[in-house]
């Protein structure tokens, strides 16, 4: 066969690659600039690659190829393998959006009395004299920078893979920075390494799981390509089984990276252990990112075999909001209690996923399911990193206190921060005007539209539920009685004072006027193959 050169490109991917370019010069500065220096440069260095590759985003949107009249929009470039469609440049606009406050967050400085949330010394054993060297000097990690930019890379790569070997390596490269965030932690190392550890071992059993599910689709189309894929589903070329169980381990190397019951295990544990500033990049851009190539996968490669896939995905959007609802209940972390809220929400966005639909299926002026998880995704988002952020500022005397009984009382010791923290547990309750309202109506809207009507009905009940578990948390703060001298507050700096107030800002407008985000969701239409 002869060799053909592919075709790469270059203006759709110029967000993509400016990503992966700072995330490199991020190591160089490491190996080459002073230590005095060196954390002005990274953090310098990333806002400004972060709000370039959005920019960038901007101008690829307005100039992509459209099709149908506007149902779909965007190119296949570097010969198919990466699709710049709607969706792919929406998902790549929100992760940078979520990645620069998560920059602003590791950049904090004020909270720890002029240190980070990161180690001084990652390699020491926690206990030792060069652990206390390393704190004594003021030593901390600025290589979280560059491992940031290159998990903000793989995050853009995964959801626009149109192949599942790229699709794979988009995965991995955005997981393996985080599993080396998440042991960085300044404060409670041992639980942090724990985390760490967790993680990159279930996190490396399910991409073995992903691997092995993609041979065996391999084997069933002759083809790594999605649209091959789908025109072998369609066709009915190979055995069903080999197709049903590819579609089985591909889905727990994905649900996985969403914590979907009942591959959450690793979910409490990461969130709790892991710096708070890792945490809130992890919880919101992972998310975004894996949802994303769940619906490339499911819609564009195996859309015409939702007949088999559906019933799965019902069983395990039901399991997960009603788990994850359960056992948020009885922690007593609020990190550990976020963490089950994600999985959760997990269960509320397959709802979402379950709505898919033919266009010629859809009423005139109905929302498409790639539209309302589009949606919902941008108000989680923002309400995680908001939520989280807000973590990093209650503290005692041993620093920061995530024990909820120790926020007895932050009513009135910070009535602005426990507002800000109760508007944001409203909003993942789905109160009306809050982003998190409209949010849950657009995905159950999809799904009842679908059919999918057992599965909303136990969204509705899911959501009473997890609001009680919510409502407890504001009652602590506003109600009971404080234990000891109480929570403190420790004032920010305006990194991470914006990343509240933009989080809080975009949570109340769209519950207000979601029509822009939902109009803009639907000008993204639909994946392209």
């Amino acid at each position: 066969m002869e060799f053909v050169k592919p075709s790469v490109d270059y203006f759709e991917l110029w967000p993509l690659l400016l990503v992966f370019g700072v995330a490199c010069l991020g190591v160089v500065v490491e190996a080459f600039a002073p230590r005095a220096v060196r954390y002005i440069t990274q953090v310098v260095l990333a806002l400004a690659g972060l709000v370039g590759a959005l920019v960038g985003v901007v101008l690829v949107a307005q100039d992509v190829t459209t099709y149908d009249d506007g149902a779909a929009r965007g190119i296949l470039a570097v010969g198919g393998t990466i699709a710049v469609d709607g969706p792919s440049l929406f998902i790549w606009g929100l992760v940078l959006a979520l990645a620069i406050g998560g920059v602003l967050l590791f950049a904090e400085r004020h909270l720890d009395g002029g240190m980070s949330a990161f180690a001084g010394q990652a390699s020491a054993v926690p206990g030792t004299d060069a652990e206390t060297a390393a704190v004594a000097a003021n030593r901390e990690h600025t290589e979280v920078y560059p491992l940031m930019m290159f998990a903000v890379f793989g995050m853009m790569l995964f959801p626009a893979a149109n192949d599942l070997l790229t699709m794979f390596v988009g995965l991995e490269v955005l997981s393996l920075p985080l599993y080396l965030l998440s042991g960085l932690a300044r404060r409670r190392r041992l639980l942090s390494q724990e985390a760490a550890l967790k993680y990159f071992l279930l996190g490396a059993f399910s991409s073995g799981f992903f691997l092995y599910g993609a041979a065996l689709l391999y084997g069933y189309a002759g083809s790594m390509d999605f649209a091959r894929i789908n025109e072998a589903v369609r066709n009915d070329v190979g055995s069903s089984s080999l197709l049903l169980i590819g579609t089985g381990l591909l889905s727990v190397g994905l649900l996985f990276k969403v914590g979907a019951v009942p591959f959450q295990a690793w979910t409490p544990d990461v969130y709790q252990g892991a710096p708070t500033p890792v945490t809130a990049f992890m919880a919101a851009g992972t998310k975004v990112a894996a949802f994303g190539a769940i619906m490339r996968l499911f819609y564009v490669a195996l859309g015409a075999d939702r007949w088999s896939w559906q019933p799965m995905m019902w069983i395990i959007a039901i399991l997960s909001m009603f788990v994850g609802a359960a056992l948020a209940i009885t922690q007593n972390d609020i990190k550990r209690l976020l963490a089950y809220s994600s999985v959760a929400h997990t269960g509320f966005i397959l709802t979402g996923v379950l709505g898919l639909q033919a266009s010629d299926q859809l009423a005139p002026g109905e929302i498409t399911s790639v539209q309302a998880v589009l949606f919902y995704l941008t108000t989680y988002g923002f309400a995680t990193i908001g939520a989280f952020a807000v973590v990093s500022l209650v503290r005692d005397a041993g620093g920061e206190t995530t024990a909820i009984e120790r926020w007895a009382g932050l009513g009135k010791e910070s009535p602005v921060v426990a507002a800000v923290f109760a508007f944001f547990l409203l909003a993942m309750a789905g109160i009306p005007l809050t982003s998190g309202f409209v949010g849950k109506l657009a995905v159950f809207s999809v799904a009842l539209a679908a059919g999918a009507w057992p599965v909303v009905v136990a969204a509705v009940l899911a959501s009473i539920v997890a609001a009680f578990l919510y409502i407890k948390v504001i009652k602590v703060m506003y109600f009971d009685e404080p234990v000891g001298d109480g929570p403190k507050v420790a004032y920010p700096s305006v990194l991470t004072a914006t990343t509240i107030a933009v989080g809080a800002a975009v949570t109340l407008v769209l519950g207000v006027v979601p029509g822009p985000v939902l109009d803009l969701a639907a000008v993204a239409g639909e994946f392209i193959r």
